[in-house]
């Protein structure tokens, strides 16, 4: 048993809590004198919970400027000086409005939400951003960031700001709608796409977005390779709707590498626009989707495999990383990703976390070829380009019903909120039983 804090998922009181290891499961445990104990599984299957753990040294250190007075962790967000953890990546929000209405979405987009801030307003919030975050990495979001005409032009800010590493999130409508839109971004400094795909099967676009999407995923992605930017993929899974197809994205992405530079699943969880109640639905935990993996890839992908983070909390998230061979095939990569299981100072983690991240999203770099191949390092470059990588990942994000606020002060994905506040992004989407916001909509700008 582990000793932690939580919330009620009705009021959300601050409470006690722990985590009970049963057999393969763990289970977050607290009790709200008003509503009663909750107990919220959050880890079901093999590997253990205790071989799992991946240990960091805390980063404590002192208040940001935009943090705000209050009762402490968690609803002190800015970043509190009980933070472990610095800005890993900031997921700067530059619209609410949404060119779908998909029945799942995180951010709840297109409904009652501010108009866009203005281009100007976009760049002091980045400068303030960058200051505040440091060097981390930046993902545009919404909303859908591509109804803005000026993207372009906010990408270059943000470059500009400083950010190394800029990462646009879309469903990908636009790219695909307008091919010359990828070269534009690549043009104006974007590394990254971060691309919607829950699937290969238009059913299941049909029941997460609301309409066949599989052909425009497709001419989103050939957009963006003949741009030379670099595609994730990212599916939303939830259970016995997509949860079946995670093999089959995985062998497409690796038959479109390089181009696609990896596969990233989020399991569903209860905030934002997901329906049910997150006491009874069924969710998927990331030993689920370790097993989903290895089971429809016949062993190609294999659990053990998977390591735990070096940045984010232990339980938060796993990854490795693959060499793609003619025909599909994958092997796992020496060294297997970015980080291992030994223990690490949090500081160091996240600047592995992000150099990993620029390296393996962005495009795929040139190799030496001919002439240019002087010595062992230009064939080791040359032999590994004809061999592709893609890296495998999945995040665990909490909810009113899982919230380990152990785990939401080791986070290192933060929300560039509109009042300036770093606020961790499970906090910051976190909603109540009955839809009561922790922090969005109640951030001002």
């Amino acid at each position: 048993m582990t000793v932690t804090e939580s919330l009620c998922p009705v009021c959300l009181a601050r409470l006690p809590a722990r985590r009970e290891i049963v057999g393969e499961d763990g289970w977050l445990v607290r009790t709200c004198p008003q509503h009663g104990e909750f107990r919220s599984r959050f880890w079901h299957g093999p590997p253990g919970l205790a071989g799992w753990e991946r240990p960091k040294t805390p980063r404590l250190g002192s208040t940001p400027a935009g943090t705000a007075p209050g009762e402490g962790c968690p609803f002190v967000c800015g970043l509190c000086p009980e933070h472990t953890q610095r800005t890993c990546t900031v997921v700067f929000e530059i619209t609410g409005r949404c060119n779908l209405g998909c029945p799942v979405c995180f951010a709840d987009a297109g409904t009652g939400f501010a108009a866009d801030p203005t281009l100007a307003a976009v760049e002091t919030r980045l400068m303030r951003a960058r200051r505040a975050a440091g060097p981390a990495n930046l993902q545009l979001s919404g909303g859908e960031p591509t109804l803005r005409t000026d993207l372009p032009e906010i990408v270059a800010l943000a470059k500009k700001a400083g950010f190394p590493f800029v990462q646009l999130n879309t469903n990908g409508l636009a790219l695909a709608a307008d091919p010359a839109l990828a070269g534009r971004l690549a043009g104006a400094g974007l590394d990254s796409v971060f691309l919607q795909c829950d699937g290969v099967s238009d059913a299941v676009h049909v029941a997460l977005r609301g309409r066949s999407l599989a052909r425009e995923k497709r001419a989103a992605i050939d957009a963006c390779a003949a741009a030379n930017l670099g595609v994730v993929l990212v599916a939303t899974l939830v259970p016995g709707v997509n949860d079946g197809e995670v093999g089959a994205l995985i062998r497409l992405a690796a038959t479109l590498a390089p181009a696609v530079r990896g596969v990233h699943f989020q399991p569903a969880a209860h905030f934002g626009r997901y329906p049910g109640n997150g006491a009874n639905a069924p969710r998927l935990t990331l030993p689920e989707v370790m097993a989903a993996l290895e089971g429809q890839t016949e062993g190609m992908v294999r659990a053990a495999d998977l390591h735990p983070p070096c940045c984010e909390h232990s339980l938060c998230s796993f990854s490795a990383t693959y060499r793609v061979a003619p025909g599909g095939r994958l092997t796992l990569a020496g060294g297997g990703g970015c980080c291992d299981k030994s223990a690490i100072p949090a500081e160091e983690g996240a600047r592995q976390s992000m150099a990993f991240v620029a390296r393996q999203w962005g495009a795929a770099k040139a190799a030496p070829a001919g002439e240019q191949i002087k010595d062992d390092f230009d064939r080791f470059l040359a032999a590994a380009a004809a061999a592709p990588s893609l890296s495998i990942s999945a995040m665990a994000f909490m909810d009113a019903w899982t919230l380990d606020l152990e785990r939401a002060r080791g986070c290192c994905i933060h929300v560039a909120a509109p009042d300036d506040r770093l606020i961790p992004f499970c906090l910051y989407n976190l909603t109540a039983a009955d839809g009561t916001a922790l922090y969005r909509r109640k951030t001002c700008a």
